[in-house]
């Protein structure tokens, strides 16, 4: 089975670092995964967390595009609820008119961060329309498809592109699945956040049988995963054994994830509700590159997808480089044979 490889880049920040340094290593991240061959390089979105510096996808995959040439850059994603879809439509729009055929605009439905940073970005007058409407009306704009009884009818997100943005939805649920298949766009179910391999499946299962064709004729379901590659098994399970999982079970019902128990705390503070806090190992695939080789073949075809984004959750940063060389070289050998 022949597998598309990309690569999620959280711009994460160490003890010690400065958030300078820590954005260079992503800019040689991007530059190596091109040499190496990945298909994608998106970079993430996440407000007021200590360990992150990927607060502005836009600007970043700005830079990083005039530090690569072919890889396809993008966003994992734009947490649209709290902005104005028609300034998305114009950032991508320029991005998409620097780079032809590059760009990749993945939308998320979290909130990218804590309360507080929730209610910053939201301020009065900038929300009140459902994530669902804003993404009805992002796709109008940046196919330059408003109708004429729409109240913006005659506006236009300059710049228009050659080549229209790809929109991707990135979910944990089978209500992210089902989004996605109502308006006909790509999918991507984040397995390293939402790790019920259920949920997973049923979301994927959801998302093919509803898939009504639009931009796109067919369904195209994508699988992120968490995965640490190292030269011995050993050190792969020691470097896992040190990523770890907050659950926060709000009185509401809802549940948040965090990859921290300090923003755990934090999130529950701020939420103003009750809640509790589960902490639990995260869930890696991880090894050497034949047995994570293998345990991808397998997690692909159980899913029935054919491309996953990698996350690396390893601290330092030439072991996460390394582990991304590493899994490109299992799969180059793959090709060999």
């Amino acid at each position: 089975m022949a597998l598309t490889l990309s690569i999620l880049d959280q711009s994460p920040i160490q003890e010690g670092e400065t958030a300078t340094e820590a954005l260079q290593h992503t800019i040689e991240l991007v530059q190596k995964a091109e040499a190496w061959g990945y298909h994608r390089f998106w970079v993430a979105e996440h407000h007021d967390l200590d360990h992150v510096v990927g607060s502005s996808p836009e600007v970043l995959i700005a830079h990083l595009l005039a530090k690569t040439s072919r890889i396809r850059i993008g966003s994992g994603g734009v947490m649209l609820q709290h902005y104005s879809p028609y300034k998305v439509a114009e950032n991508f729009h320029v991005l998409a008119s620097l780079a032809p055929g590059r760009i990749d605009l993945g939308i998320g439905r979290a909130p990218g961060g804590l309360p507080l940073s929730t209610k910053a970005l939201q301020q009065p007058g900038t929300s009140g329309s459902s994530l669902e409407e804003k993404l009805a009306e992002l796709e109008l704009f940046l196919h330059d498809e408003l109708h004429p009884a729409h109240p913006l009818y005659g506006l236009k997100a300059v710049p228009i592109p050659d080549e229209p943005v790809g929109i991707y939805l990135l979910g944990t649920s089978v209500a992210s699945a089902q989004l996605a298949a109502e308006r006909g766009v790509p999918y991507v179910f984040a397995l390293f956040i939402n790790q019920d391999e259920t949920v997973c499946q049923a979301a994927f299962a959801a998302y093919r049988q509803q898939f009504r064709p639009g931009k796109r004729a067919t369904p195209l379901a994508i699988l992120a995963v968490s995965v640490i590659v190292a030269p011995t098994e050993a050190e792969a399970v020691q470097l896992a054994a040190d990523t770890k999982v907050a659950k926060i079970h709000l009185k509401s019902g809802k549940i948040v994830t965090v990859t921290s128990l300090k923003k755990a705390e934090e999130y529950g503070q701020q939420s103003d509700e009750d809640y509790t806090i589960e902490v639990k190992e995260a869930n890696v695939i991880a090894g050497t590159k034949e047995s994570v080789r293998e345990k991808l073949l397998a997690i692909a075809s159980k899913h029935q997808v054919e491309e996953l984004i990698i996350h690396t959750p390893i601290k330092p940063f030439q072991k996460r480089l390394l582990s991304y060389e590493l899994l490109q070289e299992a799969f180059l050998e793959l090709t060999v044979k």
